[in-house]
């Protein structure tokens, strides 16, 4: 039940988010929504690449036949979740540039009343 516990995280934050993004109008809290969508995401990365007395795999000088009790610990999800971070960064600078050009072209934040004075 303990090793659970990051996978109802992910499922609480993906939830989150998701209500932020359906729900909210603001255009702020919907990009902070999508921020926290991708978070779950990298936390669901990272919780599939653990293993439980894993070490990291870094380069060593041990022999060939030594055996890690433990194994290593997956290095692909943690180099995808670098990436993703990456990129969510400059995702999240997009949307936030978005945000101020519309807040200066419209005078609002409020996604309804944006789509109302687009018409």
């Amino acid at each position: 039940m303990i090793y659970n516990i990051p996978f109802f995280a992910v499922i609480i934050l993906i939830a989150v988010g998701m209500y932020a993004v359906i729900f909210r109008r603001n255009l702020i809290k919907i990009a902070i929504g999508i921020t926290i969508v991708e978070s779950a995401v990298n936390l669901f990365l990272i919780t599939l690449g653990y293993r439980e007395g894993g070490v990291a795999p870094i380069y060593t000088n041990l022999p060939a036949n030594v055996v890690i009790p433990g194994g290593m610990v997956l290095p692909v999800p943690q180099a995808l979740t670098l990436t993703s971070i990456v990129i969510g960064v400059a995702v999240l600078a997009l949307m936030l540039s978005f945000v101020i050009r519309i807040y200066q072209y419209y005078g609002t934040l409020d996604s309804k009343k944006v789509r109302r004075l687009k018409e």
